[in-house]
């Protein structure tokens, strides 16, 4: 313990939809010293006690080593508290799509998507926590009524952790809905006219702020979202594009000037540093290709064996991976589709095949929207537990056209938040500099014929894919 003193040791957490992960680290150089992890409720709301509960246990034997502590938490989710400080019901998460309505609705009322964007950075969807404070206001008046204060998920849990006040940073607020993202400002008149009267918010700290301490006299930092903790576990710098692949797929970007895509496509988010963080999100992707694997008779190994097994183009099979309805574009009751089968191309290889070009192109369209904000796309960081795939690894620099360099598997997220930690230790303008982590680089022949074949499927079906839901 006096070694562990002597060389200062941080606590990144990731609190994410499906986990909670908490990475030990010295605050010097980012070293991973210890790892503790434990699962969250399925679903696509969650009350928020289960996550604390879930820190509890993955940080135990971490936490009380750890002389700083940031918690970096999944985008967009709402923790709505009453008058006294009691959740009032589960958090509504970033992929519950039951708020799609009232995000059309609130784009409408307030000015249209131009308005959205010029004020906000973003044009909000179904995932934005602006757009389940409005469900909550037309579907449970009587709960929407008790909301005195919106906290997004790692905002509750830093105050649990022993911040001052409820506290959050630039980077998680810019996907609220509610925060002008190129001033820094809360938009409080948003929330009034999202819930029907105003609301608390939680303090915007400035990056690498000590916000508080936990109860074993750890220094709190303000942390951040999930994917601006990426950006900061990685190290991300101007013209280097991550996409990650993991329940959702995201391709984001560190900038120097804010988005504003009045399209919705780009959400113009700020970045954990003070810089800003444009993104564009997909719904659908790990979970494509687990959901083909299994209707093949096969898993995520087998899945890989078969895709690389197959040729380029999948026999002339396209797959449209919209399983789950999906955000960009915003068809949120999309279904998925596949075309070009025949009697002589149906075959798990060819199928597999398409899962991994589908996903890798919906990504690969993701990246090229972010070009139109500075973002020259010189180098591509493929991450998430997609980044484990051989055939994602193999297939990606023919669909994006680029060599991909893909990071040794980290929890990047969490790492993020441990850099954060140490910055707000170490009390300095700028975060510690970390090494760059080590990277495996991936070259091909690029492949615009099945981007080619991606894009025709995608253009045809998607005038009707979004007004088809799935059946009951």
């Amino acid at each position: 313990m006096d070694r562990e003193r002597a060389r200062m040791l941080v606590a990144g957490v990731d609190s994410s939809t499906q986990s909670t992960k908490v990475v030990l680290c010295d605050a010097a150089d980012g070293t991973v010293v210890a790892t503790g992890s434990a699962p969250h409720p399925g679903g696509t709301e969650c009350d928020p006690r289960a996550w604390w509960d879930a820190l509890q246990l993955a940080g135990d034997g971490l936490l009380d080593r750890a002389a700083a502590v940031a918690v970096a938490g999944q985008q967009h989710g709402s923790v709505v508290l009453d008058a006294d400080g009691t959740v009032i019901r589960p958090a509504l998460l970033w992929n519950d799509l039951r708020s799609a309505g009232a995000a059309d609705d609130l784009v409408r009322e307030l000015g249209g998507p131009c308005w959205w964007a010029e004020v906000t950075g973003s044009v909000p969807t179904a995932s934005f926590t602006v757009s389940k404070l409005r469900w909550l206001a037309d579907h449970e008046p009587a709960s929407a009524a008790r909301i005195a204060t919106v906290l997004l998920p790692h905002d509750y849990l830093t105050w649990r952790l022993g911040a001052a006040e409820p506290v959050t940073d630039r980077g998680d607020a810019s996907g609220t809905g509610y925060f002008a993202t190129a001033r820094g400002q809360w938009l409080p008149e948003i929330v009034a006219a999202a819930l029907g009267h105003e609301a608390g918010l939680p303090r915007v700290a400035a990056p690498g702020e000590a916000v508080g301490q936990a109860a074993g006299g750890a220094v709190l930092a303000p942390g951040t979202g999930d994917n601006m903790a990426a950006a900061l576990g990685l190290g991300l710098e101007p013209g280097e594009v991550a996409v990650s692949i993991g329940t959702s797929g995201t391709a984001f970007a560190v900038t120097a000037v804010p988005a504003a895509d009045p399209s919705g496509s780009v959400a113009g988010f700020a970045d954990a540093t003070g810089r800003f963080l444009p993104l564009v999100c997909t719904v659908n992707a790990g979970l494509v290709m687990s959901a083909v694997a299994a209707m093949t008779g096969t898993d995520l190994a087998g899945l890989d064996e078969r895709a690389l097994a197959a040729a380029a183009g999948a026999g002339g099979i396209a797959l449209l991976p919209y399983f789950d309805g999906e955000r960009t574009p915003n068809l949120p009751l999309s279904t998925g589709v596949i075309s070009g089968l025949t009697t002589r191309n149906a075959t798990p290889e060819n199928l597999a095949r398409a899962a991994v070009e589908s996903v890798l192109c919906s990504l690969a369209d993701a990246a090229g929207l972010l070009t139109g904000y500075g973002v020259d796309r010189r180098r591509v960081l493929l991450i998430g537990g997609g980044a484990r795939s051989a055939a994602v690894c193999a297939l990606a620099p023919g669909i994006f056209g680029v060599d991909v360099d893909v990071p040794e598997p980290q929890e990047y997220v969490a790492l993020g938040a441990a850099r954060q930690a140490a910055w707000a230790l170490a009390g300095t303008a700028e975060p510690p500099a970390w090494p760059a982590p080590p990277a495996r680089r991936y070259s091909g022949a690029s492949q615009p014929e099945v981007a080619a074949r991606y894009a025709a499927l995608r253009a045809a079906t998607s005038s009707w894919a979004g007004g088809l839901p799935p059946p009951d």
